[in-house]
């Protein structure tokens, strides 16, 4: 078990992340105590998607190539529709996701992150939730879709949208605590 002011947690996005879902688990993480990392495909920064246009750019703190689940409590996700969609496409972003899938470690998925998790093969028979227009692609790839805030299949945390984000975080900091999930492979 590890207390989240102890815990070390990576973020793993790209250019086109939804600004509020990364800042949002970024800001109330940190705000927590957690040591919280951004690891990105390219070097620098990466510039977020804001509603409606380009927002603004937060510093890449390791590449994706370099991180190691051991390093870390936690793997957090953000959605919007071209990170994921960029990330499921390379195979260092790809690495980290089964990584931490198989390592039995917290992985966190918003919106239309889960995508990541259905390349990674993760959700076959798992209870999981996305966002809405992409509810077939996650019942394809066998899970048990749900309309919820926030569901959760030992440690593998999913949720809707930015509405849902503190009941994210709230999830995330509790399945963190819990420490290790043993789970089958999906």
């Amino acid at each position: 078990m590890t207390a989240i002011n102890a815990a070390k947690i990576v973020i793993l996005a790209t250019d086109g992340y939804e600004r509020s879902e990364l800042r949002v688990p970024y800001d109330q993480l940190k705000a927590k105590g957690a040591n919280v990392k951004i690891a990105s495909i390219k070097d620098g920064e990466i510039k977020s998607w804001d509603k409606k246009d380009w927002g603004d750019s937060i510093a890449v703190d390791l590449s994706a190539r370099n991180v190691r689940s051991d390093d870390f409590d936690a793997l957090v996700l953000p959605g919007g529709q071209i990170n994921p969609d960029v990330l499921r496409h390379n195979e260092d972003a790809m690495r980290v996701v089964r990584d931490f899938v198989k390592s039995g470690k917290v992985v966190a998925a918003i919106c239309h992150a889960p995508w990541l998790l259905v390349e990674a093969d993760a959700l076959h028979g798992r209870d999981a939730t996305s966002y809405c227009s992409i509810k077939t692609d996650l019942k394809n790839a066998g899970a048990n879709w749900k309309d919820e805030k926030v569901v959760t299949d030992h440690g593998i945390v999913t949720s809707r949208s930015p509405d849902d984000l503190d009941a994210f975080v709230g999830k995330i900091v509790e399945e963190v605590e819990e420490g290790r999930h043993d789970r089958r492979a999906a």
